[in-house]
């Protein structure tokens, strides 16, 4: 049963645990400066911490967390930009991945150039490029800007075209961070658009957002990382009530040491993970 289980799988993650360096403050003066320099402390701050996690093929889940709680780094993992320090991540097929604006892209090449570039990271052959370029071009809605330098290109342009190289390139995983918040309503709506109709082609969709409403609208699945750990999945309209509580709890008892109470098991199939 677990054989046909992972058969399915498109994301499977055993065991992950990922931290990084944090150097002491090196001071002010040049002699604490030179004195740091030469100690060179840190300290090791786990950020991500024994997690497990399995996506399906086809299936769309988002991560949510504060700000810190490894979500991202989550992402990254789970696209190779950065690697961890035990456990595995194992990936089926195609990765495409938005997760650092502008990431792939130079800032000297024209858009169209960049395209070229950044389409053959995701493994297309310069033929596969020229056949989507028009439909490239055209969903990004960059047509009067795509032969300037990309470095006079705005947030927003940035994320209009690696949005439209990143759903052109026939990826089976599409990885996305919080980049969809960069740019107008308009276009965020119509990227929305063109994932729904991703995810009914069979796409596995993994989305880090701060939006509720955005994940309601596209995941099957909801994880709410914090600290480090799962720490509750399920459906979003299960997890997000559960998610939204505590961090206005955790508002109200920011400025005091108090820790909340730990939630009592649901019935639903969201569930608690310790």
């Amino acid at each position: 049963m677990e054989r046909q289980a992972n058969a399915l799988a498109a994301i499977e993650i055993k065991n992950l645990t990922k931290s990084f360096r944090v150097y002491a403050d090196q001071g002010h003066s040049l002699k604490e400066k030179a004195l740091s320099a030469r100690r060179r402390h840190y300290e090791k701050r786990m950020v991500l911490n024994d997690i497990s996690l399995t996506v399906q093929k086809g299936e769309a889940i988002g991560l949510v967390g504060k700000n810190g709680c490894g979500k991202s780094t989550l992402l990254k993992l789970m696209s190779r930009i950065l690697y961890p320090d035990s456990g595995s991540v194992k990936l089926e097929g195609r990765v495409s991945s938005l997760i650092e604006l502008g990431a792939g892209f130079h800032p000297d090449m024209t858009g169209r150039e960049n395209i070229f570039t950044n389409a053959s990271i995701f493994g297309l052959t310069h033929k596969e490029i020229e056949e989507q370029l028009d439909e490239i071009i055209e969903f990004s809605e960059m047509q009067e800007f795509i032969d300037n330098p990309v470095r006079t290109y705005s947030s927003g342009m940035y994320m209009r075209l690696a949005f439209s190289v990143a759903i052109h390139v026939g990826a089976d995983i599409l990885l996305i961070d919080e980049i969809l918040a960069v740019g107008d309503a308009a276009f965020q709506a119509k990227c929305f658009e063109r994932l729904m109709e991703i995810k009914g082609s069979g796409t596995t969709i993994v989305i880090v957002s701060h939006s509720m409403a955005q994940l309601e609208r596209i995941c099957d699945r909801t994880v709410w990382i914090e600290s480090g750990k799962v720490r509750m999945e399920g459906a979003p309209n299960e997890v997000h009530p559960m998610y939204l509580d505590f961090m206005g709890q955790r508002r109200q008892l920011s400025g005091g040491n108090q820790q909340l109470a730990d939630r009592e098991h649901s019935d639903s199939p969201a569930h608690w993970t310790d």
